[in-house]
C-alpha cells in the first residue's frame, strides 16, 4: 500500500492506460479522481471513442479494491470542467497528491495528408490538454503542503519520433519538454514532474484498426522501411497497459521521491534503435 491516504487525479480514466493507472494506482492505495471525454472522438483518430460504460466500469474495478472514486466526463480541451472535477474530487477526499495525465489522441497519416484539422486536434488534446491538467490539479497538491508527484504521459514518439504521425510526434515532444518545464519551476514545492514514454500497448490506440491505418499511411507514402522505425530490443513488440501501469505506479510513490524532470522509457528498448 505503497499510495495508502493519497489521492490521485488521472484524466482518460475509461480504458486501456488509464483504467490501468487509476486501478493499479487504487490497488497501491490511493482514492481516484477520474476524469475521461467518454464522447465522440475527432474523426482523425481511426479507433472507437471511449463511452460512459467504460468510465463506469473503471469506477466497478477500482471500488473492488476498497479505494474511493469520483468520476466525471470532462474534456481535457475544456480547463474549467477540468477544474471542476478536480474541485468535486478534493471536496471528496480532502487532497491531492498525484496527476497523472493520460489522455490523449493518435491519428496516423503521411505528412501530405494531414489536415488542419487533424492538426489541431491532436495538437489541442494532446498539447494543451496536458497542460490544462496540470493547472487544473497543481494548486491543490501546493496547498497540500505535503509535496506531490505530476507524471505526464507521452510515447517513444516524444524521444524518437513516430514515422506517418507528424502531428503526434510533435506533440509527445512537446510533452517532454513540458515535464522538464513544470518540474523546474515545481520543485520548490516539493512536486516532482516526470514524463513516461510507451511504445506500443494493447489498447484501442493499439488496435488492428490503428495498425491497418499505419499501414495504409506507408503505402501512400511508399516508403515501408520507415515501419522498422521503433524496432525494440526484446522480444516482444508490445507492452500490456498494466506495465506502464507499473511505472506509473513507481513514479506516484516514494521510492522515487529524488526523480523529477526525468523521461522514462517503457518501450522495449525502440526509441534507443
Amino acid at each position: 500500500m505503497k499510495l495508502e491516504g493519497k489521492v490521485a487525479f488521472i484524466t482518460g480514466s475509461a480504458r486501456g492506460q488509464g483504467r490501468a493507472h487509476a486501478v493499479r494506482l487504487a490497488t497501491d492505495g490511493a482514492d481516484i479522481i477520474a476524469v475521461d471525454l467518454a464522447d465522440k472522438l475527432p474523426a482523425c483518430a481511426p479507433y472507437p471513442s471511449a463511452t460512459r460504460e467504460d468510465l463506469d466500469e473503471t469506477v466497478k474495478l477500482v471500488e473492488a479494491t476498497g479505494r474511493r472514486i469520483v468520476a466525471s466526463a470532462a474534456d481535457t480541451r475544456d480547463l474549467d470542467a477540468l477544474r471542476a472535477a478536480v474541485g468535486k474530487g478534493v471536496a471528496e477526499f480532502g487532497r491531492l497528491d498525484v496527476i497523472v495525465a493520460n489522455a490523449g489522441i493518435s491519428a496516423p497519416a503521411a505528412w501530405n495528408e494531414i489536415t488542419p484539422e487533424a492538426f489541431r486536434d491532436v495538437m489541442d488534446i494532446n498539447v494543451t490538454g496536458t497542460w490544462n491538467t496540470v493547472m487544473a490539479g497543481a494548486q491543490a497538491i501546493i496547498d497540500g503542503d505535503r509535496g506531490g508527484s505530476i507524471i505526464l504521459i507521452g510515447s517513444a514518439a516524444g524521444v524518437k519520433l513516430q514515422p506517418f504521425m507528424i502531428h503526434y510526434t510533435a506533440s509527445k515532444h512537446a510533452v517532454t519538454g513540458m515535464a522538464r518545464a513544470f518540474a523546474a519551476e515545481l520543485g520548490k514545492y516539493s512536486i516532482r514532474v516526470n514524463s513516461v514514454h510507451p511504445g506500443p500497448v494493447v489498447t484501442e490506440m493499439g488496435s488492428e484498426d490503428m495498425v491497418a491505418a499505419i499501414a495504409k499511411a506507408a503505402e501512400s507514402y511508399g516508403n515501408q522501411t520507415l515501419m522498422n522505425m521503433l524496432t525494440p530490443f526484446l522480444p516482444s513488440w508490445v507492452a500490456q497497459p498494466e506495465d506502464i501501469a507499473a511505472a506509473v505506479a513507481w513514479l506516484a510513490s516514494d521510492e522515487s521521491k529524488l526523480v523529477t524532470a526525468q523521461e522514462i522509457s517503457v518501450d522495449q528498448g525502440s526509441s534507443r534503435y
